[in-house]
């Protein structure tokens, strides 16, 4: 895989897939739909999803994709492949609330190793570099050209007044029962794949997460934090959280950053 060409493709659908979802985003009324699942699907979603698969396929014909809006995608097997959640948070979407993100990402023998997190209405992307490391980049966000890039890396934890960030969306009792067997300074909530990213810039410590999601949720923004000195774990058996599973459901899992203590599942 060349990576000095996959990293800004990434990147660059990214930005127009974001563009896109902002236009929609700005109207007074777009349409809404439920899938099989009775999971909502937004024109945005399409739209986005239309965008990056045409150019990842177009520059990579040979790599494995799979989409969240693609349901034939769901039965593809493989370890290596990319994932995209073209519009991940709709729910943050339709109620307008800006906590949504646009994830790409690249999954090598199982594990997430270069990826893109854009929150187009929220002005923040993040992402891998060639080599790896995790950047956020700042400024206009031109799809040719990159502007201003910081290495991002995974705070110091102190056990003692942890920083939290749990769902917005899909908060429950038993997220708090674990969260309470922490010394927790501070909590705060967030949408989408950006709960990741908080804690690659070191803004929050650990996201404990109890609840459904699909790799597609998943794979970018835990290549940001890997790629900025994170960890993402099983909740079961903190072992590494794997990728490539068999209808692309994760279990539980929590990301972290080194240091933290972890706590067994109660």
């Amino acid at each position: 895989m060349n990576y000095e060409t996959l990293v800004p493709l990434m990147r660059k659908l990214a930005i127009e897939a974001g563009e896109r979802i902002m236009e929609i985003y700005g109207t007074d009324d777009f349409a809404v739909k439920s899938k099989s699942d009775a999971s909502p699907v937004t024109e945005a979603d399409e739209a986005a999803d239309a965008l990056i698969s045409a150019g990842l396929r177009a520059a990579l014909p040979e790599v494995m994709l799979v989409t969240e809006e693609q349901a034939a995608s769901h039965s593809a097997k493989g370890d290596t492949f990319l994932i995209v959640d073209p519009l991940d948070g709709t729910k943050e979407f339709i109620n307008r609330r800006g906590d949504f993100t646009v994830n790409i990402a690249l999954v090598e023998k199982g594990v997430p190793t270069r990826g893109v997190v854009y929150a187009p209405a929220k002005n923040r992307m993040f992402f891998t570099l060639a080599d790896g490391t995790s950047v956020e980049e700042s400024g206009a966000f031109d799809p040719a050209t990159v502007g201003e890039t910081k290495p991002i890396r995974v705070g110091k934890p102190d056990n003692g007044a942890l920083m939290v960030v749990a769902s917005k969306s899909h908060r429950d009792q038993a997220t708090d029962d674990y969260i309470a067997q922490y010394a927790v300074r501070d909590m705060t909530s967030a949408g989408s794949s950006l709960k990741f990213c908080l804690v690659a810039t070191g803004e929050a410590d650990l996201y404990p997460r109890l609840g459904r999601t699909m790799e597609w949720d998943t794979a970018a923004g835990h290549a940001v934090l890997l790629g900025a000195g994170g960890q993402v774990v099983r909740f079961d058996d903190q072992t590494p959280l794997a990728y490539g599973k068999e209808g692309f459901a994760n279990p539980f899992f929590i990301a972290y950053a080194p240091g933290v203590e972890l706590k067994q599942a109660l």
